[in-house]
């Protein structure tokens, strides 16, 4: 009945591809949190068999972590901020304090007096003292970044206040921190499959004679057009889009070229294979979308059955691949059974997928790199999990006969895996997008 009423909740705001405003934005960013502090992380941390975890940041230099913990009338921390978090799992509690002066937000209540305990640092130990954790996590990680958000100077601060005993208790928090920032809520889930059709709406729209007009219109004032809308409807961008251009007549970039954001401003003419990488953020989530789009010749009315083809093989890299998601195997494992099936088929695929949620560039199994197709140390052996969400991006190679030249079909779309399988987010590309010369 709770969950239903959330969902309900989160119905009544959104409506269809609705930007809320942002008081709405704020009640539904803190109804998010405090379903994940009370439902979601008890769970993860006796998934990870820590019974106690320290977030800790200064204000301004916050922990990637605590970041995504800050309800929505904190920008940033203040001061330093500890969080504290403690799982009583034979009473079945979790207790969510901040050593701090003030309670952050809702959900997390202030336990430091000041003027009965100047030091905050002592008030620290005597919160985990009082409470005896057999394992203290701290946001400590070689091969996760977001989840190595410790600061030097606060860990050894930590380290010079704890006594031997406690000290010796100090784990890294590494799995619970990837818990926390990759695994979504049934709540999160509503939200995102609007937030993704906003993007493919945005995509369509710049896509379109609206706001091509070929022979004159730029990549480049397709890119900024994309920027001032997001702009326009309140929204922002996590990274800086971009447009290309695939001719008949110039020879396939590589992949390092592609890559490099390095390509110079061209027209858009007919003839021209468009192809645009965008995302946006939206209530503390974040899309990945890559899509293409072909400018029809005078007396074209669709595009040419060579480039649906193409096109075709790209979506058949994307089913191989995705067939493959299994909760347990490593993105490592995935990748190598994926790119083998794929290429056994005669296809000439790339996969480069990364975890997608609160960061784009996310926390949780990388599956391939553009530049490690041979799997990738250390974020590669992390296991896929369920409930979570993925940019799943790749390219396949295809040679087009009528062009006499390779292209390149690049893909990007926000998947889901659940413990019913996969699905996208809200549907995929299918067919490339046409845009009408006149």
């Amino acid at each position: 009945m709770r969950l239903f009423a959330l969902l309900f909740f989160i119905g009544n705001l959104l409506g269809t591809s609705q930007v809320l405003p942002e008081r709405d934005r704020a009640v539904l960013k803190d109804k998010i949190l405090e379903d994940r502090f009370n439902n979601l992380l008890p769970k993860l941390m006796d998934r990870a068999e820590i019974d106690m975890w320290l977030v800790i940041a200064r204000e301004y230099n916050e922990d990637p972590v605590m970041r995504t913990m800050l309800p929505a009338r904190w920008l940033n921390a203040r001061r330093r901020t500890m969080l504290v978090f403690y799982r009583d799992k034979e009473a079945g509690t979790i207790e969510k304090l901040a050593v701090a002066r003030y309670n952050v937000g809702d959900n997390i209540t202030s336990a430091w007096d000041k003027e009965k305990e100047p030091d905050q640092w002592k008030r620290l130990v005597e919160i985990i003292r009082e409470r005896n954790p057999e394992k203290i996590g701290i946001n400590i990680s070689e091969h996760f970044n977001i989840c190595d958000g410790l600061v030097h100077t606060d860990y050894m601060e930590l380290k010079e206040a704890l006594p031997a005993d406690l000290e010796s208790r100090l784990v890294s928090a590494e799995k619970l921190a990837i818990g926390w920032i990759e695994t979504r809520t049934e709540m999160e889930m509503e939200l995102y499959s609007t937030l993704v059709e906003i993007t493919h709406d945005i995509i369509a729209e710049a896509f379109s004679t609206k706001v091509i007009t070929p022979g004159t219109t730029s990549t480049e004032d397709v890119v900024w057009w994309l920027r001032q809308k997001v702009t326009d409807m309140g929204l922002e961008t996590w990274f800086h889009p971009t447009v290309d251009i695939q001719r008949s007549n110039e020879a396939l970039k590589s992949h390092i070229e592609s890559f490099s954001k390095g390509e110079k401003e061209k027209v858009i003419l007919p003839g021209d294979l468009l192809h645009c990488d965008f995302g946006i953020t939206y209530i503390g989530l974040n899309t990945d979308c890559q899509q293409h789009a072909y400018v029809l010749k005078p007396g074209e009315e669709d595009v040419p059955q060579f480039l649906k083809n193409a096109f075709k093989a790209g979506n058949r890299v994307q089913d191989i691949f995705t067939n493959n998601f299994k909760t347990g195997l490593s993105g490592n494992e995935i990748l190598l059974k994926s790119l083998a099936e794929a290429k056994a088929e005669g296809l000439r695929p790339s996969i480069y997928t990364h975890p997608l949620g609160t960061y784009g560039h996310s926390s949780g199994p990388t599956i391939g790199m553009w530049d490690s197709q041979g799997g990738v140390p250390g974020s590669g052996d992390y296991t896929l999990y369920p409930n979570t969400v993925y940019a799943i991006e790749l390219n396949t190679t295809v040679f087009i006969p009528e062009w006499d030249k390779d292209i390149r079909i690049m893909l990007e779309e926000a998947g889901f895996w659940g413990t019913d399988g996969f699905r996208y987010v809200n549907e995929r590309q299918e067919a490339i997008r046409p845009i009408p010369t006149e």
